[in-house]
Order: structure tokens, then sequence, then C-alpha cells
């Protein structure tokens, strides 16, 4: 039974922060899966990608993600996730994947322009060029789009409860 919600989406997109709030208004566990690859490894994301380069990451990433085995949680996923799709199709068999839409505006207003917060790119990639690949990626596996632009955190965490299926929503099945 699909009793997870599956956070996808950018950098800057909420997928934490709205994480949370969901996680405590539905009354789910919180799961954030670049701290479980971190909690793995004994390092930090940033190490993983500055020693052993982006590839070594996306694999320890689908590795750990094709680990993952909730029931009544909010997982939210690296912004790179998408990037499996094995690990894609193991999440969607336990929950909703949930895509945080966030104009490129906003990722550069929300993360900087220039700081790319530990984001996991290829080395010769734009934050525009990334933006448009990992768009494509999240549209496709997404079960639900939520465009967060002009919401706050709250009414993001909102809109996702009120679109909920019954049987994800009503604490009695978790």
């Amino acid at each position: 039974m699909r009793t997870n919600l599956i956070l996808i989406g950018m950098p800057g997109s909420g997928k934490s922060t709205v994480g949370v709030l969901l996680a405590k208004q539905a009354a789910m566990n919180f799961v954030d899966t670049d701290l479980l690859i971190q909690s793995a490894e004994g390092r930090t994301l940033q190490d993983i990608v500055d020693h052993d380069g982006y590839d070594a990451l996306r694999h320890i990433e689908e590795r750990v993600l094709c680990q993952v085995d909730e029931h009544g949680s909010v997982i939210s996923t690296g912004g790179s996730a998408v990037y499996s799709e094995k690990a894609m199709a193991h999440l969607k068999q336990q929950g909703i994947v949930v895509f945080l839409n966030v104009s490129l505006a906003t990722v550069k207003k929300r993360i900087g322009d220039y700081s790319l917060r530990g984001i996991s790119k290829r080395p010769d990639q734009t934050l525009e060029e990334l933006f448009e690949e990992r768009y494509a990626l999240y549209n496709r596996y997404a079960d639900m789009v939520i465009d967060c632009d002009a919401l706050t955190q709250d009414q993001a965490c909102q809109s996702v409860m009120d679109q909920l299926p019954e049987t994800v929503r009503s604490p009695e099945h978790h």
C-alpha cells in the first residue's frame, strides 16, 4: 500500500521545510534521504562529490534510495533522486510522489545565484541546464504537482494536504 509522501523538486523548492510541516500536520514520520546518504557514508554529500565525484554520489544515492522501506512517512529526496529510474520506481511503489514545483527565478532567489549549495551537477553544467534537465524528470515521476512560487511553506503544505487521497490522509491507515 502506498502510504508515504515522497517529495521531489529542485534545491530551494521547500522539500525539507514543507516535508517537516506535512509530517507534523499528517502525524507521519519525516525522512530526509540526503541525511540517510550522509549517515550511510559517514560524510557530507559535498565531501563525496569533492573526493569521489558526481557519479559516485549518484550510485550511492541510488543504493540508499532503493533501501528505503518506510510506511506512513514523508520522504524528502535530494534534488537528483530523479536521475535513478530504479530508485524512483522503488519509491513510487511505497507512496505518492509530490513535485514541489518552483521556477528557476525562485530557485536562484532562495539558494542564491552562484552558491549552488552543494547541488550535485556535472562540472560543465549551468544552473539553467540543470533546471531544464531535472524539470522534465520531476514531471515524469510526479503523481501530484504543487506550484510553490507564490505559496508560503504553510500554504504549500496545505495545498498538498488538500489534494491527498483519503487513504493517505486518515491516521487509522498508518
